[in-house]
């Protein structure tokens, strides 16, 4: 050792420039090595405060558990608040946390003839079909177009509840979570905020006086700096590698938009201001944010996105996360009408303002979640193992590809664009992919304190058990040619992105 370094040092003093290039390298390397070290690892915090490590044989005791008594909206609606007397708008009705919403209505007892779904796509959902649900007025609607909004929200009633008062749950929007350009922006403002103004304009003409909208807890999130100083790195993480999800942004003035995570976390903070701005006497209003991933059917884009595909590329092994079953996410919603349905509640603590919500346990982490998928689901599925900080380096490559023609438009007919998941590895989606936890300390309070009473209705591990028992019910015994091909919201976002360039094109 005392040798090869003698020989180094006089290499470097008799050639300085080589040597010096060549320490760069190594220091350079050093440095990424580093970084990798930080990205493979758990700050001691987060060990105190997540689940335990899932095993192979929690999750089988589990699984034989829920085979027994299945967990499902009628098994927990004795968890819903008590039925209200009032017509109901559900705008993304025939999607995750709205497909729940309309169940839930329906469990709890509300009539059919009083449900009205406002969504663009066609209902899919099997236990939609299946259920009193399949008897709902679907009205097909692009809520970008005021038009098309107005005529949803203005259509006649069936007499029988014409005149009862008038509940709006806002779950519609479109999700692109790794991309921070502007133009990737400009098509989210179309939907998440036109859409959203569109939606608060045709509440107010049909003389809605509840408005409850689907936000979402990535609102909060900073990005993620990995490339800080080396001596920063030693002592400590990556800057903002851990987050706590919470409201606090919501009370200080709306940051600007290079200052959020992503172009739809940005989308989602703005639409959230103009829904809650709204609120007044006649008109009382509210968001929540669902922490992080919603998970809960095979179109979300945690467990579903997973199960669809048979190998997986992974990296986030070690992140400690917090997730939010689509049933819910749903009862927050109903909570809050519970309370906004009070004409006296507009001046209330929980009157226009949002509410983070999680499951009702600790977070977990994303290796917990694929040992469940790779042991109990009756399809294949692996992790294919990579390097974290080399994934890193290439998000910024891509991202820079794709952002590249935006700067010099003539290299549109230079580059060909990005298709499939990886134009969706960018920077951006190692800040929604990290160390992101929540409580449900605020929302969980009694009404008389300020927050909803809200319980959630499923754990984490049992949500995530009945959602693997569900697909097993659906393909056991099918070959690869017959599985159903689910469609999430994120490639559901990029084919309606798609249709918008298409328009473009059509109209010059």
């Amino acid at each position: 050792m005392l040798r090869a370094m003698d020989q180094l040092l006089r290499y470097l003093v008799q050639h300085p420039i080589a040597g010096g290039a060549t320490l760069l390298v190594i220091g350079f390397f050093l440095y990424l090595a580093l970084i990798n070290n930080r990205m493979c690892n758990l700050p001691e915090d987060l060990v105190k405060i997540k689940q335990p490590k899932w095993t192979e044989a929690m999750l089988r005791d589990t699984y034989a558990r829920i085979e027994k008594n299945p967990i499902n909206v009628e098994s927990t609606k004795a968890g819903l608040p008590p039925k209200l007397d009032r017509r109901y708008i559900v705008t993304g009705g025939c999607g995750l946390v709205g497909g729940y919403l309309v169940l839930q209505l329906l469990a709890r007892g509300q009539s059919p003839e009083s449900i009205r779904i406002v969504d663009f796509q066609n209902m899919h959902r099997k236990d939609m079909l299946e259920s009193p649900a399949r008897d709902i007025d679907i009205v097909h609607t692009d809520i970008s177009s005021p038009a098309s909004t107005d005529a949803a929200f203005n259509k006649p009633w069936p007499k029988s509840v014409a005149k009862l008062p008038l509940t709006v749950f806002h779950t519609a929007a479109v999700m692109v979570p790794s991309d921070r350009s502007k133009s990737t922006y400009t098509f989210l403002e179309r939907i998440n905020i036109e859409g959203t103004k569109n939606v608060l304009a045709a509440s107010r003409r049909a003389g809605a006086d509840v408005l409850v909208a689907t936000a979402s807890a990535s609102i909060a999130v900073r990005f993620v700096k990995y490339f800080i100083s080396p001596w920063r790195l030693l002592r400590g993480w990556p800057q903002n590698f851990v987050q706590l999800l919470n409201e606090n942004d919501f009370f200080r003035p709306l940051r600007l938009f290079d200052q959020f995570y992503s172009a739809y976390a940005a989308s989602k903070a703005t639409a959230e201001r103009i829904i809650c701005d709204a609120n007044c006497e006649a008109l009382r209003t509210g968001t929540i944010r669902p922490a992080n991933g919603v998970y809960g059917h095979p179109t979300d884009n945690v467990v579903g996105t997973a199960l669809n595909t048979a190998a997986m590329p992974a990296w986030a092994y070690p992140i400690v996360s917090s997730f939010v079953h689509g049933m819910n996410c749903s009862v927050a919603h109903l909570h809050f009408e519970a309370v906004l349905a009070d004409k006296r509640s507009s001046t209330a603590p929980q009157a226009g303002r949002p509410f983070v919500i999680t499951d009702p346990n600790p977070p977990i982490q994303f290796s917990d979640l694929w040992l469940a998928i790779e042991k109990l689901s009756v399809t294949p599925f692996r992790t294919i193992s990579l390097v974290p900080v080399q994934m890193l380096l290439l998000s910024y490559a891509i991202e820079a590809y794709i952002t590249l023609p935006l700067r010099f438009p003539l290299l549109k007919n230079i580059l060909p664009p990005l298709t499939g998941d990886v134009k969706h590895l960018q920077p951006a989606l190692f800040s929604i992919v990290t160390h992101l936890y929540a409580t449900n300390d605020p929302v969980g309070k009694p009404v008389k304190e300020g927050g909803l009473g809200y319980r959630g209705l499923v754990t984490t591990t049992d949500g995530v058990t009945q959602q693997l028992l569900d697909w097993n019910l659906e393909h056991k015994g099918l070959d690869d040619s017959a599985w159903t091909k689910y469609r999430s919201s994120v490639s559901m976002a990029a084919e309606l992105e798609q249709i918008g360039v298409t328009a473009k094109s059509l109209q010059k």
